[in-house]
């Protein structure tokens, strides 16, 4: 296939040859009138006609492969607009899937995270729990702690206090035995007589 520039070259080169029979029609027309011969006038007449009809030929063989190459040019075109189509096609295809991919991807991975989102809020959840029934289990121990440290210090008190009073005890028992022993002494010992 012939480059435009060189169709426009070739163009312009049959236009040319075109205009130049036209002009060498009308010069030996000019001349044959000048010459005022009427066989040369005929002659003329005859010469021009052919150069003429000779220059419309070539005109409309020019115009016909000018309309030829337009139609080839806007077929090329065509073919490869569709061949661009085709390729944008198959990209947007491709991309298609791969972006459905990507979104099945991304949204399986969503539903894993989820599920170990679940998984994680259940185990605190339980750990809450625990803590919490552990927390108050530490409470109620240190209630009960503070309540037998109350009743030890009570128990304490009360035993120092029965101490005390055993050594009370203890100490009159010993008073009572000595007052005891010497009024057993006082009673063994012989009545004596008073002057």
């Amino acid at each position: 296939m012939a480059s435009p520039n060189a169709r426009r070259r070739q163009r312009s080169t049959r236009i040319t040859v075109a205009v130049v029979l036209i002009m060498i029609a009308s010069l030996v027309v000019l001349g044959a009138l000048f010459g005022g011969s009427s066989l040369l006038i005929a002659v003329s007449a005859v010469v021009a006609v052919l150069l003429g009809a000779a220059a419309t030929k070539i005109t409309h063989s020019e115009l016909l492969q000018s309309r030829r190459d337009a139609a080839r040019d806007r077929a090329d075109q065509a073919r490869a607009y569709a061949v661009l189509t085709d390729e944008r096609t198959t990209e947007s295809k491709k991309f298609a899937d791969t972006m459905t991919e990507r979104i099945a991807a991304r949204q399986k991975l969503i539903h894993e995270l989820e599920g170990e989102l679940a998984l994680a809020q259940r185990k605190v959840a339980e750990s809450t729990l625990k803590l919490g029934n552990e927390s108050r289990r530490a409470d109620q121990a240190e209630a009960r702690l503070a309540t037998e440290s109350t009743r030890l210090e009570a128990s304490e008190s009360r035993a120092a206090e029965a101490i005390v009073l055993v050594a009370e005890l203890e100490q009159q028992v010993t008073d009572l035995k000595v007052e005891l022993a010497a009024w057993e002494d006082a009673a063994t010992m012989p009545v004596r007589k008073h002057a």
